[in-house]
């Protein structure tokens, strides 16, 4: 389970989408998140399928290791399936104790499930293709209107960056200590519930204390390199747009107006 978390990771490849500006792919992200929201009908999901398969095949990331990150979230999609599929009122087609099944609670359980796999993947794509330096300069750089009104936008995107990079860092450290606690004879995977979380106790002590120190050591270096805040800083790579991050504006707006008309023609 511990490998399958693909949330923080990059995926080196040379592609239009790792070339593209970050603010570019932020917003798209941003629009393709909405238009999952805006579509009501098959049609649009239809759309936002070949618009997600298209930047997944342009990013030339395998779409294994893409669809891997879905395996974590494996029991929050058959909640929401659960919840969606049995408490949605409608014509009931099947009934088993205090259980009913909908045609409305089958469509709403199906579109969330759409919904939420196309969420993950959809964002996976932005941070399989973008280092975690040009997500913190593209964050930093789309929230910079939020300075006049005294927002620490250097120091979110800063904290935004360091969290992103800690991910894989810990998981890595995760990995490590179960093995260490299984060569010992720890068991992880037998017993219930309640067993099972009394037994990750060992792992979680260790692990707290790992990212404690892990913290504190970058806390010291970047005090040693007078680090400051945002004020008076520049970029060495400051960014700027191309004639390929133009057209993809285009793209995804394309993308987003078809998304809307066709809420509009199914109602």
């Amino acid at each position: 389970m511990i490998r399958d978390i693909t949330i923080g990771q990059y995926y080196p490849a040379d592609s239009i989408l790792h070339r593209l500006d970050p603010r570019v792919k932020f917003i798209g992200t941003l629009i393709f998140l909405v238009s999952l929201f805006v579509s009501n009908k098959w049609e649009g999901y239809l759309l936002a399928t070949a618009f997600l398969g298209a930047m997944i095949l342009i990013s030339k990331v395998p779409f294994g290791f893409m669809v891997k990150g879905l395996k974590p979230i494996f029991m929050i999609l058959l909640i929401t399936v659960a919840f969606n599929l049995f408490l949605t009122p409608g014509t009931i087609l099947v009934q088993f104790w205090i259980f009913k099944i909908t045609d409305a609670g089958c469509l709403q359980a199906g579109k969330m499930a759409i919904r939420l796999i196309y969420l993950i993947i959809g964002s996976s794509v932005m941070t399989l293709t973008t280092t975690p330096n040009q997500l913190t300069d593209g964050l930093e750089k789309l929230m910079r209107p939020l300075t006049r009104i005294k927002v620490p936008v250097h120091e979110i995107a800063m904290m935004m960056s360091i969290a992103l990079r800690f991910i894989p860092i810990l998981m890595e450290e995760t990995d490590k200590i179960m093995k260490a606690q299984i060569a010992r004879g720890a068991d992880f995977e037998s017993g219930n519930l309640i067993k099972k979380a009394k037994a990750l106790i060992p792992l979680l002590v260790p692990l707290f204390i790992s990212a404690f120190r892990r913290a504190n050591d970058l806390a010291m270096a970047m005090e040693a390199r007078c680090y400051h805040g945002g004020e008076g800083r520049t970029q060495m790579k400051p960014l700027k747009y191309a004639s390929r991050d133009l057209a993809a504006y285009g793209i995804m707006l394309l993308y987003l107006a078809g998304s809307i008309v066709i809420r509009i023609l199914g109602r």
